[in-house]
C-alpha cells in the first residue's frame, strides 16, 4: 500500500497524504487533483478502490494499425496533444503482425475504464474484416470517433479526408502535365477509402481524357514492397504516371521505376498520398496529396470530448479537404515516354 501511495504521489506531484485522501473518498482535495490521482492509478496499472471503479478514467484509447507508415505517428502526436489540452491521457494501442488484435485492445481498454476511444485506420475501413468489437462499444455507450472512412453500418462520428477531392487533385495535376495513361495503386478491394478513390477516379479520368482501363488499377497492401510490386505491373502497361494511395506505396513505385531502368520524373511521374514525414527529403522529393492531419485530429478530439460530456454530436461524416503538394517526382510527359516505359518494363 505504501509503495502504491508513493508511486502515485510521485507521478502526480502531490503528497502521499493527498493520495490517501482521494483513495479513501475524504474531502479536502480539489476535483482536478482527484482526477489526476485516479488517472495515475490507471496509468501505473493499479486497481481503483471498489467504490471508485464505476467511474470512467480520464484515459482515452488511441488504436492504430501500425507505426511504420509515418502518417499514423503523426496522427498520434496531434491526437495526444489535443487530449492533453482537454485533461485526458492517451493510451496508445498499436497492432503488430501476429500480436494483439484490434478486438483484444478494445477489451483491454474497456477493462481500464477508458472515457472513450479514437480509431485511425482500423477494421472499420474494411468491409470483410470482423466488426463485432465495435458492437461491444455501441452496447457500452462508450464515446468513439473514427478517423477516415468507415463502413456505413457503424454509428460513430467520423472525421475524414475527402478521397474524391484527393484523387481529383492528383489526376488533375498529371493531366495538366500532359499524362493521358495513368495507373492507380490502391489498398485492398474491401478498403472503403480505396473504393471511394476508385469510384471518383473513373469519372474524373473520363472527364480529363485520361485512359484508366482495368489493367491500370492494382490493389495492394500498404507497404513499400507492395507498392513496388504493384507499380512493376503498371509499368508493363506503359503508364506514364502513377497515383498511389499512400506515401510508402509511392516510394515503392519509385523503386520499381528505377529497377526498370526508368527515371522519375523524366520517364514516369509518381504521386503519393498523405504527405507524411520526410517526403520532401526523398530523391526525388515526392509530389503528394496532403491530409490535413492537424485539423482532423483536433476535430476528432472535440467530437470525442463532447460525447464524454454528454453532448449530442453530428453523426454525418465531417470531410476535410486535402492539399496537393507539388515536388520533384512529377514532370511534363515526354512524347517518347510511353514507348520507353513499355520497352524498359519488359526487361523487369
Amino acid at each position: 500500500m505504501s509503495r502504491r501511495l508513493a508511486e502515485v504521489a510521485r507521478k502526480v506531484g502531490v503528497s502521499e497524504a493527498t493520495v490517501s485522501r482521494v483513495l479513501n473518498g475524504k474531502p479536502g482535495v480539489s476535483e482536478q487533483t482527484r482526477e489526476s490521482v485516479l488517472t495515475a492509478l490507471d496509468v501505473l496499472g493499479y486497481e481503483r478502490p471498489t467504490k471508485l471503479r464505476g467511474e470512467r478514467a480520464r484515459l482515452v484509447g488511441l488504436v492504430l494499425p501500425e507505426l511504420q507508415n509515418p502518417i499514423f505517428p503523426a496522427f498520434a502526436e496531434v491526437v495526444g496533444g489535443a487530449l492533453a489540452q482537454q485533461g485526458f491521457t492517451p493510451v496508445l494501442c498499436t497492432q503488430t503482425a501476429g500480436g494483439v488484435s484490434e478486438a483484444d485492445y478494445v477489451e483491454l481498454l474497456l477493462g481500464q475504464q477508458v472515457s472513450g476511444i479514437v480509431f485511425a485506420g482500423g477494421h472499420y475501413a474494411q468491409r470483410d474484416a470482423t466488426h463485432g468489437h465495435y458492437e461491444r462499444l455501441t452496447g457500452r455507450n462508450l464515446p468513439v470517433v473514427l478517423i477516415n472512412a468507415s463502413i456505413e453500418e457503424l454509428p460513430f462520428p467520423r472525421v475524414s479526408c475527402d478521397d474524391e477531392v484527393a484523387i481529383e487533385q492528383a489526376l488533375g495535376h498529371l493531366a495538366s502535365l500532359g499524362h493521358t495513361k495513368v495507373g492507380l495503386v490502391l489498398g485492398p478491394v474491401d478498403h472503403v477509402p480505396s473504393e471511394r478513390k476508385l469510384k471518383a477516379a473513373r469519372s474524373i479520368a473520363q472527364r480529363l481524357g485520361i485512359e484508366l482501363g482495368p489493367h491500370h488499377v492494382v490493389r495492394s497492401a500498404y507497404s513499400l514492397e507492395s507498392g513496388q510490386a504493384a507499380a512493376t505491373r503498371l509499368l508493363k502497361e506503359g503508364v506514364t504516371g502513377i497515383v498511389c494511395a499512400s506515401d510508402p506505396l509511392a516510394l515503392g513505385a519509385i523503386r520499381a521505376a528505377r529497377r526498370a531502368g526508368l527515371s522519375v520524373p523524366d520517364d514516369v511521374s509518381i504521386v503519393g498520398y498523405d504527405d507524411s514525414a520526410f517526403m520532401n527529403c526523398t530523391e526525388p522529393p515526392l509530389t503528394t496529396v496532403r491530409q490535413p492531419i492537424e485539423p482532423m485530429g483536433r476535430a476528432a478530439i472535440d467530437l470525442l470530448v463532447s460525447q464524454i460530456n454528454g453532448l449530442a454530436v453530428p453523426q454525418e461524416e465531417l470531410l476535410f479537404e486535402p492539399e496537393l503538394v507539388v515536388r520533384g517526382s512529377t514532370a511534363p510527359v515526354r512524347t517518347s515516354t510511353s514507348t520507353t516505359a513499355t520497352a524498359a518494363a519488359t526487361t523487369v
